[in-house]
C-alpha cells in the first residue's frame, strides 16, 4: 500500500500498477449514488446543498479523458491478443517436421490442429460466461495461464496422444481470452475512439503470426535448439512450442500486476464506487502532465443489471445447466435473435474458411516446394515419415510463413483509419467477398509465385474481415451478455475451425481441390448474409 502522503494523481497513477491492492478514495452517497470527490476533505454544508452532477457509463468514461492510459492498455491487452496467435498457429509451423517424431499421417495433422479448437469451443463460453457473472480480469489472468501453462507442457509429450491433450487444455485457456480480452477493452473507451482502437488492438493477432512465424523461421531450422533432456529428445520444434508460451504467461502477470477491472462491468454489477476509482485512476493518467484535479460527480446506470432467473426447483447440476444455458437463450430472443442468427453464420463461414487454410498453410507452401502448386502432389503416394524427410527443414517454408503473416498489415492499417468511418458492417462483408474470390485463384494458379502472392492477398484482406468483426460484435450486446455472447459465437468459430482441420487432413491427399473450394464457397456466402446485421457505427455501449 502507497503512503497517502503523496499527492492525489501520484497516487492514482501507482493504482495502475497495483489496481488490485489499492483502496478507493473517500466516497459519500446521495440519493443512493456513488459521489467521488477531487480533493481528500469533506464535504461542507454548502456542497451538500447542490446536488453533484450523474453520469452515465459513456460520460464518465469521456469525463476521465483519452492519453496514456489508454496506450498502456493497448499494449497490454495488444499484448496478451498476440499470444493468442502465437499459441494457435505454432501448430501448423511445427508439423512439417514433427509429423516425424510423432509419426504423424495428414489425418492426425488434421486432428492436431483441431485439438486446440475443440479446447477453445468448450473454453469460449464457459469463460465468457463467468467474466459476466465474475469480473473480466480474473478470468483473463486464470486463463491466459492455462493457455501458457500446458502450451509449455506440451513440449515434453513423448507421444501423439499426451501431446493433442495438452494442446486441447492449452485450448481452453485460448478459448476464455479471446472474447474476454476485446470486452474487457472496449470497456474502458470512448464512443468515438471505439471503432479504431478496437482495430488497433485486432492488429496485435498480425504480430502474433509475425511473431510464431519468426520464431519458426529462427528456432526449428537451427542446430543449437537440440538436445537431450533425460529420455527425451529436445528436438527444435519442441523448443519453438516452449518459447510459443511466453507470451501468454508474461499476458497474466502483466495483468495481475498492473491492469484494473473494467468500469463498466463494475457498474452494471453495482460496485459503483469501484467503478468511480477505476475513472479516477484512468483521468490522473490521462493527465499526468496537467494541472486538472478529478471532478465530483456520481454514476448512473441505464438500466438495472438483469439477474438471471432459476428455477426454484432446479438443484446441483441441474441449476448450474440451467444458468449456464440462460444467456444463450437471451441472446436468441426478442430483438437480439435476428442479428444473433447472422452472426452464427457469418463466425462460422470465417472459422472455417480462414483456420481451415491458414493452419494448413506451412504443409501447403511444402508441397508448393515440390510441385509449383498447392495440390500439385496430391496423386503421389503418400511418403514414409523417416528423419530423412523432415530433417534437414526447408527453411523456405518458414520463411513464407513469414511473408504471408507480414502481409495482414496493410489490412490492419486499412481498418484503423476507415473502420469509424465506413463501419464494421461494411468491412466484414466486402472482406468476406475479396477474400472468397483470392481463394479460389489460390486452387487456379500453376506457380510457386502465383500462390504465395494470392496467400498473401487472402491474409491481408481476410484480416480486415476479422478486425470488423471484433468490433461489430461488441458493440451489438449489452454489457450483462457481452463476454457470453461474444463466447458462444468463438465457440460456434472453434466448431467450423475443426470441422475444417478436419476435412482438409482427410482430403488434402485425396482431392485436394474440394476443400479449398469450400472454403471460397462459404466465405462468399458468410459475406452476403453479413449484409443483414444492424449498422453499428459509432453507436453507445449498452
Amino acid at each position: 500500500m502507497s503512503r497517502r502522503g503523496c499527492s492525489e494523481d501520484s497516487e492514482a497513477r501507482q493504482t495502475l500498477l497495483s489496481s488490485s491492492e489499492s483502496e478507493p478514495e473517500e466516497l459519500d452517497s446521495d440519493g443512493g449514488e456513488d459521489i467521488l470527490y477531487s480533493s481528500q476533505r469533506i464535504p461542507s454544508h454548502d456542497d451538500q446543498g447542490s446536488a453533484p452532477r450523474r453520469l452515465t457509463y459513456e460520460e464518465a468514461v469521456e469525463e476521465a479523458g483519452f492519453g496514456v492510459f489508454h496506450g498502456l492498455l493497448l499494449l497490454v491487452c495488444g499484448w496478451a491478443n498476440a499470444s493468442d496467435a502465437v499459441e494457435i498457429l505454432c501448430v501448423s509451423f511445427l508439423l512439417p517436421t514433427a509429423r516425424c517424431d510423432l509419426q504423424l499421417s495428414s489425418s492426425d495433422m488434421g486432428l492436431l490442429t483441431a485439438s486446440i479448437f475443440l479446447g477453445m469451443m468448450v473454453g469460449g463460453y464457459l469463460w465468457g460466461y463467468l467474466a459476466d457473472l465474475r469480473g473480466r480480469k480474473r478470468v483473463l489472468i486464470v486463463s491466459l495461464s492455462v493457455n501458457g501453462v500446458f502450451g509449455a507442457l506440451a513440449s515434453l509429450a513423448p507421444w501423439f496422444w499426451l501431446f493433442l491433450l495438452m494442446r486441447f487444455i492449452s485450448g481452453v485457456g485460448v478459448g476464455g481470452s479471446i472474447p474476454v480480452i476485446f470486452s474487457y477493452f472496449s470497456e474502458f473507451l470512448p464512443r468515438l475512439r471505439r471503432g479504431a482502437m478496437i482495430s488497433s488492438l485486432a492488429t496485435f493477432w498480425m504480430a502474433g503470426n509475425i511473431l510464431a512465424a519468426g520464431l519458426a523461421w529462427w528456432v526449428i531450422p537451427a542446430s543449437w535448439a537440440h538436445f537431450q533432456l533425460g529420455p527425451l529428445t529436445m528436438q527444435s520444434w519442441r523448443v519453438f512450442v516452449v518459447l510459443c508460451s511466453v507470451p501468454s504467461l508474461s499476458s497474466a502477470l502483466l495483468f495481475s500486476l498492473m491492469m484494473p477491472e473494467s468500469p463498466k462491468f463494475l457498474m452494471e454489477a453495482g460496485r459503483k464506487k469501484e467503478a468511480l476509482h477505476v475513472f479516477r485512476v484512468m483521468f490522473s493518467v490521462n493527465h499526468w502532465r496537467s494541472s486538472k484535479t478529478f471532478p465530483m460527480f456520481g454514476l448512473v446506470t441505464s438500466s438495472p443489471r438483469s439477474q438471471t432467473r432459476v428455477s426454484s426447483q432446479a438443484s446441483g447440476c441441474g441449476r448450474l445447466l440451467e444458468m449456464g444455458l440462460a444467456p444463450i437463450r437471451q441472446i436468441f430472443s426478442g430483438p437480439l435473435r435476428s442479428r444473433s442468427l447472422v452472426l452464427l453464420v457469418v463466425f462460422y463461414t470465417i472459422s472455417f474458411g480462414y483456420y481451415g487454410l491458414w493452419m494448413w498453410f506451412p504443409e501447403l507452401f511444402k508441397r508448393i516446394e515440390d510441385g509449383g502448386s498447392p495440390c500439385a502432389n496430391v496423386s503421389r503416394a503418400p511418403q514414409l515419415l523417416n528423419q530423412s524427410s523432415c530433417y534437414p527443414p526447408n527453411t523456405a517454408v518458414y520463411m513464407e510463413g513469414f511473408i504471408v503473416a507480414a502481409s495482414n498489415l496493410p489490412g490492419n492499417i486499412f481498418t484503423i483509419f476507415v473502420m469509424d468511418r465506413v463501419g464494421g458492417k461494411t468491412l466484414l462483408s466486402c472482406s468476406l467477398m475479396v477474400s472468397s474470390v483470392s481463394v479460389f485463384f489460390i486452387y487456379m494458379v500453376q506457380t510457386k509465385a502465383g500462390s504465395l502472392a494470392l496467400s498473401c492477398i487472402f491474409s491481408g484482406v481476410s484480416v480486415i474481415g476479422w478486425n470488423a468483426l471484433d468490433v461489430v460484435g461488441t458493440e451489438l450486446y449489452p454489457t450483462q451478455l457481452r463476454s457470453s455472447a461474444l463466447g458462444f459465437f468463438t465457440g460456434v468459430g472453434r466448431v467450423a475451425a475443426i470441422t475444417g482441420n478436419v476435412v482438409f487432413g482427410t482430403l488434402v491427399d485425396s482431392n485436394c481441390a474440394v476443400p479449398i473450394l469450400l472454403v471460397s464457397a462459404l466465405l462468399l456466402a458468410g459475406g452476403l448474409v453479413a449484409l443483414l446485421l444492424p449498422q453499428t457505427k459509432q453507436t453507445d455501449l449498452s
